[in-house]
């Protein structure tokens, strides 16, 4: 007999709104909408051909996840980096960051592990060739397999929602050419611990890898920061 929900319908996978938080996240992670500017709402209108409804739902998640500070009567503006902000965000990352590899150790599979070989191989290439912004986003593919490999959504959850924040300070600090060398060594030793599964080092070893993009964002901050900032 057929009834009418024999047809299944074709879902999106993501609503519009969804997919343009998405698109604006990454403007502002990469630098196309800088810090401290008012967000152009009419000009995103026009450029992604939306109305203002599904643009100002996204302001809404982007402001939720720091990104943007909302004001009423002014509009939206793209938040600024401050050391007080990574205070506050990065050392909840390590510790996400610490308990993604903890369980990821106690739930990943061989072929999870020799996907992650892939990408690290990838991602020293790009290290040995100085591309570094191909290097950035292999780098945050092997973050997200971690995570994946967790098997926990409540702890991917919150690490999400904080993610863009640290990506966004990683991206706009300059790494030196001994913190790069450095940040693909721990990667070795984070590769190394996956392999054995030894979530103990690999906790500590993600935990210390996060400190250190810290304290190259730390001090790019001190380094740009202006005589009216200080």
């Amino acid at each position: 007999m057929t009834t009418a929900l024999s047809t299944q319908p074709a879902f999106r996978r993501k609503s519009l709104h969804e997919e343009l938080t998405d698109a604006i996240r990454e403007q502002i992670v990469n630098g196309d909408l800088a810090a401290g500017i008012r967000v152009p709402e009419k000009d995103l209108c026009t450029f992604y051909g939306v109305s203002r409804t599904p643009l100002r739902e996204a302001l809404k998640v982007l402001a939720t996840e720091g990104l943007l500070s909302l004001e009423p009567n002014r509009g939206a503006w793209v938040s600024r980096i401050t050391t007080e902000d990574l205070d506050e965000v990065f050392p909840v990352m390590g510790a996400l960051e610490a308990l993604s590899g903890e369980l990821a150790c106690k739930h990943i599979t061989d072929d999870e592990i020799g996907r992650i070989r892939v990408l690290h191989r990838q991602m020293v290439k790009h290290y040995e060739k100085r591309e570094l912004a191909k290097y950035f986003q292999v780098n945050q593919q092997i973050h997200e397999a971690i995570l994946e490999a967790a098997r926990n959504e409540t702890l991917a959850t919150q690490y999400r929602s904080l993610a863009a924040r640290v990506r966004r300070a990683r991206y706009v600090a300059n790494m030196t050419q001994d913190r790069w060398a450095q940040a693909t060594d721990e990667h070795e030793q984070i590769m190394e611990c996956l392999e054995t599964r030894d979530g103990e080092r690999l906790s500590v070893v993600l935990k210390m890898h996060l400190e250190h993009k810290l304290e190259t964002v730390r001090q790019w901050l001190i380094d740009n920061q202006s005589p009216s900032d200080a």
